[in-house]
């Protein structure tokens, strides 16, 4: 770990426009200079496919932009969740729905819906990128997708712009919960893998291609359980680059 860490640079703010295999090394051209490697573990999150496109690696999936909004409990409404709350999954549906979750710092998160984004790193309600939009609206396995679960986006939607709505749907899990119990908003990004036939990727989702790993599928918890799956891609480079 030591040697690993004095042999580390971080690059900030450095777009990838293309990945070029050379003899023995791979160069990342950015927007700010090359970066050449021996070995590289792609890890894009919501950028995932396309870093994977811009290698050559064929694809059967994409990705999509799924916001969540959260709220938190005033410190009126905090005392009402001592642990985790959660719902029993609907199998019907492609995502888990709100529930409840106490911070370490004694903050109680709850939501979050799943939101459709028009740009996939769009926090706000009103962020949109036509690119993006494209992208994910040509793409037919979007609408096979939609075609399935339309009833659920528009319930998602209408609580997005409605604190009333949402406030109904914790009440189903906290009944006495009011709305002055709920205070300030944020939202999270989720980036959905979904597959050709229109389905959600629910597991892990990596690709080989010469001197490069690309991790294109991390299903939730993937932020809770980061340090352990970090340590199985670095056990599967490992093997894979022949480390060892």
């Amino acid at each position: 770990m030591e040697q690993l860490q004095a042999q580390s640079r971080v690059f900030l703010d450095h777009e990838v426009t293309d990945v070029i295999h050379g003899d023995g090394s791979t160069t990342l051209r950015t927007k700010r200079g090359d970066i050449e490697a021996k070995y590289i573990v792609f890890c894009g999150g919501l950028q995932a496919d396309r870093l994977a496109m811009k290698d050559k690696v064929k694809l059967d999936m994409r990705v999509l932009g799924f916001r969540g909004d959260y709220y938190v409990l005033s410190e009126k409404g905090r005392h009402k969740v001592k642990h985790l709350i959660y719902p029993v999954p609907n199998p019907k549906f492609p995502f888990l729905g709100v529930h409840f979750t106490r911070m370490t710092d004694g903050e109680v998160e709850c939501g979050p819906n799943a939101v459709f984004v028009f740009k996939r790193e769009g926090y706000s309600k009103t962020d949109f990128d036509l690119k993006d939009t494209l992208d994910a609206l040509f793409y037919a396995a979007t609408w096979k997708f939609f075609s399935k679960h339309w009833r659920f986006g528009i319930e998602e939607y209408r609580r997005a712009f409605s604190k009333r709505l949402f406030l109904n749907t914790l009440r189903k899990l906290i009944p006495s919960l009011e709305m002055e119990d709920l205070a300030e908003e944020r939202a999270g990004v989720r980036a959905m893998a979904l597959a050709d036939d229109g389905n959600m990727i629910d597991d892990f989702k990596i690709e080989f291609n010469g001197n490069c790993i690309h991790v294109l599928n991390a299903p939730s918890p993937a932020a809770t359980a980061c340090l352990a799956i970090g340590e199985e891609v670095r056990k599967m480079a490992s093997n894979y680059f022949k480390l060892d």
